[in-house]
């Protein structure tokens, strides 16, 4: 079947079996790996993926789903060179191990800020409790996510 998918607000064409999976799709087609595919299972929250704003699990959703839908990927996220803050929050927090389980986190905790944007400790580990990190002890994303919200309401009040 011919699906067509609007992935980082470009449009991407493709023939596909009905049952493939958004996560190879999106590591295929426009070749954007940055999306990591880990357990099949939605268990590890690797493979997370925003559709029109809210985050989903690409291992367990099938291409042909998100056809009207607008995907947005890790990639998405820095824009002509600048970080999200997210992104930067990772990196000045040391929130970064081995980076498997980072796409799926940024993803989940750029969901977060853009519904939330001052949420507490116990609401970040709530909207990444459906990701395994095995490098962490959560607190450097926690920490992470609380100075991404705290500079991005800084960088908002600047503009």
């Amino acid at each position: 079947m011919q699906v067509t998918l609007t992935i980082n607000g470009r449009e991407v064409s493709r023939d596909v079996e009905p049952r493939q999976l958004l996560v190879h799709f999106i590591r295929d087609t426009p070749g954007l790996t940055g999306t990591h595919w880990g357990c099949d299972t939605s268990n590890c929250g690797a493979c997370v993926v925003l559709m029109d704003g809210t985050p989903i699990k690409s291992c367990t959703t099938l291409a042909a789903m998100c056809v009207g839908h607008e995907i947005a990927t890790v990639e998405s996220l820095e824009v002509d060179g600048e970080l999200d803050p997210i992104q930067q929050g990772f990196h000045e927090m040391h929130a970064l191990h081995c980076g498997f389980c980072t796409p799926g986190m940024l993803m989940t905790t750029r969901a977060l800020l853009n519904e939330n944007p001052r949420p507490t400790d116990q609401e970040i580990r709530t909207a990444i409790s459906g990701a395994i990190c095995r490098c962490t002890g959560y607190q450097n994303i926690v920490a992470a996510v609380r100075w991404a919200a705290e500079h991005e309401a800084a960088f908002q009040q600047e503009i």
